[in-house]
């Protein structure tokens, strides 16, 4: 097979998600670490408040490299720096 085209589509199938979840235990086994999970993480008991805020640019490109070194959110880098402040 040296193009995709080539590839036989008509013979695969879809991965069950069980068969997902299977090869997931698979990679955390071999890696020994728990798989980051995607998408946006539960509120839990806290509510948060849509609101729309005007960043000065210089604190918002510290935000951002702040989160990128973290590996989070840049907005939650955000509200951390607000909560210490605050308390």
């Amino acid at each position: 097979m040296s193009k995709i085209k080539e590839f036989p589509f008509s013979r695969a199938h879809r991965v069950t998600n069980q068969e997902l979840e299977i090869a997931r235990k698979a990679i955390e086994a071999k890696l020994g670490i728990k798989r980051h999970t995607r998408g946006r993480p539960p509120k839990g008991l806290d509510k948060y408040e849509p609101i729309q805020i005007r960043l000065h640019p210089k604190a918002l490109h510290w935000a951002k490299l702040e989160a990128k070194h973290r590996g989070i959110g840049y907005q939650t880098v955000i509200n951390q720096a607000l909560l210490t402040a605050a308390t």
